[in-house]
C-alpha cells in the first residue's frame, strides 16, 4: 500500500507540550491517510466514519487543550481567540459535512484533505506552538506578557520554514502530474494506466491541460475550462501563454520553459489575470513529456490556487512585525527602522532622538476596570501618538504600558520636544471606557526618557538603556514630564 507523508511528523510540529502532540499526531495520520487515498486510491473509510472521526477529534482534543490555555492564561486575549479559532474549524467541519452532498467522494476527500492542510499549517504549526511557548514559559514563573513577547519573537523566524511546508505540500500533491506524464511516455501500458489518469485528469479540483511542443492546448480538464471561462472546443488549439497571463513573454516565462528545457520539470508561483481582469496567484507544475527518443512531445500543466496561502503568508509577516494590540511595529520591526534611520543620518548629518516612554499609573486601570479597559487605554495612546507623528518617525510598542519613539532627522538636541509636549498632552486627554457605566473615563500621563544618536550610542541597545535611565530619573522626581540623558545625566526634567 502507498503512503503519502505530507506533513511528515518531526520536531517541527511539537509544541513541548506532550498531550498536546500526541493528538495532533492523530490529526497527521488522518491528513496523510486521506493523502494516500488522492495520489493512489488506496481505500479509506467511508466519507461518514471520516467526518464522525474529525468530530470526536474536536471535541476531545480541543478540551484538553482549551483548559491547558484556560488554567495558565485564563481570559487571556491570546486564550479568547483561540477558543474562537476552535469554533470556525468545527464550523467548517460542518459546512464540508453538507456541502458533500451531490458531489463525487473524490471531490469532498480532496476538500476537506485542503482544510485540513491549512489548519496543520496555519493554527498547530505557528499558533499552538505559540501558545504553548507561552505557557511553558509561564509554568515556569515568567511574567506573562514577557512569556507572550518572547514566544512572539521566536515565532517570527518560523515563518519562513512555515510557507516552504504548505508550498511543499502543493509539491508533493502535484505527484500526480509527473504520473501523468509517465503515463503517456509508457505506450505499453497505456490501456490500464490512461483509465486511472482520465479519472484524476476529469475529476481533480487542479486545472490540467496539456499542450504540444509548441505551447498550444491539445486537452484540458473541467476544471482548466471553468477558470479559463471557456469551452474546451474554443481552448484546443490555443497558446497557452495566451491563456495564463503569467506565462507570457518575459524573465519569468523565459525561466519556466529553460527550466522545463533542461531538467523536464519546474514548480513555482505566478501571477496570472482572470477573464475577469483580476489578479491572482496560482501554483504552476509543469512537467515535459518526452518521447522514446527524449525529444519534448508535450508537455503537461497543473494549476492549483494558492491566492488565500499568500494572504495568509501576507498576513503572518505583517503580525511577525507589529503588536498585536495595538497594530504598532514590535522590538523587530524598531530595530529595522533604527537600521534605515542611521544610514539617512550618516548621508544628511542629522540626529536621531530614540524616546523611552512609560504610562504613568496604568497598573491601576487594570486592576479596577479589567485588562479590557487596559488594551482599550493602550490602544488609545498609541492613535493619539501616531497623530502627532511624521511619517517618517517610527513609534513602536514594546511591553505593557512601555512605547519607543524614534524621531529622524533632528537637528539639534532639542529638535524633538515641541512634538513630545504635544504628545503628552494628547496622551493626557480622558479616556472614555466602554462600560455600563455611561460616561465613565480615565486619565494617564506619559514619562518620557530621550537618548540622541550617536551624542549618547550608537546602537539601538545603547540608546534604549540611556533612555530608560533618564526615565527612571524623571519617574522619580516628576512623572509626565521628559528628561534628555545628555550624554552624562546632568539634565533636570522637563514638565511639559
Amino acid at each position: 500500500m502507498h503512503t503519502v507523508e505530507i506533513f511528515p511528523w518531526n520536531a517541527n510540529l511539537e509544541t513541548g507540550i506532550a498531550e498536546i502532540d500526541v493528538q495532533h499526531q492523530q490529526l497527521v495520520k488522518l491528513i496523510n491517510r486521506l493523502a494516500g487515498h488522492v495520489a493512489y486510491e488506496t481505500d479509506l473509510p467511508g466519507l461518514e466514519e471520516i467526518f464522525n472521526e474529525l468530530t470526536a477529534y474536536a471535541e476531545y482534543h480541543f478540551a484538553t487543550e482549551e483548559a491547558i490555555w484556560r488554567e495558565v492564561m485564563p481570559e487571556d486575549p491570546w486564550e479568547v481567540e483561540h477558543r474562537k479559532t476552535h469554533q470556525t474549524f468545527i464550523a467548517e467541519v460542518m459546512r464540508l459535512r453538507k456541502a458533500r452532498e451531490g458531489m463525487s467522494d473524490d471531490m469532498a476527500i480532496d476538500g476537506v484533505l485542503s482544510f485540513l492542510c491549512q489548519w496543520l499549517a496555519f493554527h498547530i504549526l505557528y499558533n499552538d506552538r505559540c501558545m504553548a511557548q507561552a505557557v511553558v514559559a509561564i509554568r515556569r514563573g515568567q511574567e506573562p506578557e514577557v512569556a507572550k513577547r518572547q514566544s512572539s519573537d521566536s515565532m517570527n523566524t518560523a515563518v519562513r520554514a512555515l510557507i516552504e511546508t504548505v508550498l511543499a505540500m502543493y509539491e508533493r500533491l502535484s505527484s500526480r502530474t509527473m504520473q501523468l506524464a509517465k503515463e503517456l511516455a509508457t505506450r505499453k501500458k497505456l490501456e490500464a494506466k490512461l483509465l486511472l489518469a482520465g479519472s484524476v485528469f476529469d475529476n481533480t479540483l487542479e486545472s490540467i491541460c496539456i499542450v504540444d511542443a509548441a505551447g498550444n492546448v491539445i486537452d484540458a480538464n473541467p476544471a482548466f475550462c471553468l477558470s479559463c471561462e471557456r469551452d474546451k472546443s474554443v481552448l484546443l488549439g490555443m497558446p497557452l501563454n495566451a491563456l495564463k497571463s503569467g506565462l507570457l513573454d518575459g524573465e519569468n516565462a523565459n525561466e519556466v520553459w529553460n527550466a522545463v528545457s533542461s531538467t523536464g520539470h519546474w514548480s513555482g508561483t505566478i501571477q496570472c489575470r482572470n477573464p475577469s481582469g483580476e489578479l491572482s496567484a496560482e501554483w504552476l507544475t509543469l512537467s515535459a513529456v518526452r518521447d522514446a527518443n527524449g525529444d519534448v512531445g508535450h508537455y503537461v500543466a497543473v494549476f492549483s490556487s494558492v491566492g488565500e496561502l499568500i494572504q495568509r503568508q501576507n498576513a503572518m509577516e505583517h503580525w511577525a512585525h507589529h503588536d498585536a494590540l495595538t497594530g504598532l511595529p514590535n522590538r523587530l520591526l524598531l530595530k529595522d527602522r533604527f537600521d534605515q534611520a542611521i544610514a539617512q543620518a550618516s548621508r544628511d548629518g542629522s540626529l536621531l532622538a530614540l524616546c523611552y516612554l512609560d504610562l504613568d499609573d496604568f497598573k491601576p486601570i487594570n486592576d479596577h476596570f479589567g485588562h479590557a479597559a487596559g488594551d482599550h487605554v493602550l490602544q488609545v495612546t498609541a492613535e493619539r501618538i501616531l497623530k502627532e507623528l511624521r511619517a517618517t518617525d517610527t513609534v513602536a510598542r514594546v511591553g505593557g504600558d512601555e512605547f519607543v519613539i524614534l524621531f529622524n532627522g533632528v537637528q539639534h538636541a532639542g529638535g524633538q520636544l515641541t512634538c513630545i509636549d504635544r504628545i503628552i498632552r494628547a496622551i493626557r486627554r480622558p479616556i472614555p471606557l466602554d462600560s455600563p457605566s455611561d460616561g465613565e473615563s480615565v486619565h494617564v500621563s506619559a514619562s518620557f526618557g530621550i537618548s540622541l544618536y550617536p551624542l549618547d550610542g550608537r546602537t539601538l541597545e545603547g540608546l534604549l538603556h540611556r533612555a530608560d535611565e533618564a526615565l527612571y530619573r524623571v519617574k522619580s522626581t516628576d512623572k509626565g514630564s521628559y528628561q534628555l540623558y545628555l550624554a552624562g545625566g546632568n539634565g533636570s526634567p522637563t514638565v511639559a
